[in-house]
């Protein structure tokens, strides 16, 4: 299995503007939640207490990778020049981000609204079977307010034949004044950025790098503090830019499927959590 990337490459495809549409909020008290399903079924932006918590969509962060929370499925963070063996395959995927193939595919499609209430949202999305992704499959995620928290799901389901396969979240978070966490090792990049086998010391920041960590992280703002925890034990943070972090679980690191992927056979899935909790 080979998919030729000339077959429709997406060169740099990530950086294209991708606003919102139309949205679905979900409220409870301190919290609400605003969803724009048709913008890769990412969460356009979180309020607590009146307060925006995200890095929402606007003239400086309209780049569909820039803004929001959105799922990464059916991998997370880069793949190495979009390419991997699968089960003695080779398998090439449009590079969509300096010559590599970043976050999956659902964070540029429109996701099916399955479910509604005033506090809780499921959508799926069939993933495609094309140069894009040649495994089909399919994606499903919940998003709901559990008590004044939130609670996100993510699980992608292999159908008719085998996927490797890595879920994740990437929240643009606004830039708290303090991160704190306790990881237990760190994945090295190499020369293009991207992690690589073995993790080892922990570094200081500032960061844009691969984590095992299994303690919530905690983000310090002047009113509050957001607690975020996961069954994840993979963890990106990305704190460079002045105005944002990212933090970002994730079942697996980046370049998994080159390092270390899950195969999922027919029939079977791979489903993650991630709680957000905002605590005074």
């Amino acid at each position: 299995m080979v998919v030729d990337p000339a077959a429709g490459p997406l060169i740099d495809e990530a950086l294209r503007a991708l606003p919102p549409g139309d949205c679905i909020s979900l409220d409870a008290g301190d919290l609400q939640v605003i969803v724009a399903p048709g913008a890769g079924g990412r969460i356009a932006q979180i309020r607590f207490r009146g307060q925006p918590q995200l890095q929402g969509y606007s003239d400086t962060r309209s780049a569909m990778i820039a803004w929001g929370s959105y799922p990464m499925v059916p991998w997370a963070g880069r793949i190495r020049a979009g390419r991997f063996r699968h089960q003695g395959h080779d398998v090439q995927l449009p590079l969509n981000l300096q010559g590599n193939a970043i976050h999956g595919v659902g964070f540029g499609l429109r996701w099916r609204i399955d479910a509604l209430t005033r506090t809780r949202m499921a959508l799926s999305l069939p993933l495609p079977r094309d140069q894009r992704w040649p495994f089909g499959g399919i994606a499903r995620q919940t998003i709901e307010i559990v008590d004044h928290d939130l609670r996100l799901q993510l699980s992608v389901s292999a159908q008719d034949q085998s996927l490797p396969a890595v879920v994740g979240w990437h929240p643009w978070f606004r830039k708290p004044r303090r991160l704190q966490f306790s990881p237990t090792a760190m994945y090295p990049r190499d020369r293009q950025d991207i992690a690589c086998l073995p993790a080892g010391e922990v570094t200081d920041g500032p960061w844009d790098d691969c984590f095992i960590n299994r303690a919530p992280v905690l983000l310090h703002y002047p009113q509050h503090v957001l607690h975020l925890s996961s069954d994840c034990d993979h963890w990106v943070i990305y704190d460079q830019p002045d105005d944002a972090t990212c933090v970002e679980p994730q079942s697996g690191p980046p370049d998994a499927f080159n390092l270390c992927a899950e195969v999922l056979e027919p029939g079977q899935s791979l489903q993650r959590t991630f709680l957000l909790q905002w605590r005074d």
